[in-house]
């Protein structure tokens, strides 16, 4: 069972470089973009606010007060599919069938698993669909 924080879930899920562009004054191009897909409600899950918290608190030195508001913020504006151990399996098959890195697999497989037909990524092969399914999109090309 996918826990939810929204009734409706979104039909595309959002890689973590979205979260982080969303706020990000550096590129303000991406920045206008990142938040435009964030208000629409995405999925996430928690390897996605791992990183997340991980940048924003090592790399960016935000305070664990201000990374807690804004992990709140996305709770509320964007769907939250907790990670579970099918994911996990599915994830390590994605991982050896595609070549991604785990904590990528993982991500792809929570939006899977929710049913998305987008994932929205810099990081990975642009216009890849996985299993028949999800199909993977540069949002800044």
């Amino acid at each position: 069972m996918i826990a939810r924080t929204q009734t409706i879930m979104s039909d595309f899920a959002v890689d973590t470089n979205i979260l982080l562009y969303a706020l990000d004054d550096f590129y303000p191009d991406k920045q206008k973009i990142a938040v435009s897909l964030i208000s629409d409600g995405p999925i996430f899950c928690s390897q996605n606010l791992s990183e997340f918290t991980n940048v924003c608190l090592n790399r960016w030195k935000f305070t664990k007060s201000r990374v807690a508001k804004l992990i709140k913020i996305y709770l509320n504006q964007c769907s939250y599919v907790p990670v579970t151990e099918p994911m996990i399996l599915r994830s390590i098959d994605l991982m050896e069938r595609y070549n991604f890195q785990l904590f990528d697999a993982i991500i792809i497989a929570a939006a899977l698993e929710s049913d998305c037909k987008i994932f929205y990524t810099e990081d990975m092969h642009h216009n890849l669909l996985v299993d028949d399914q999800l199909k993977i999109i540069n949002p800044f090309i």
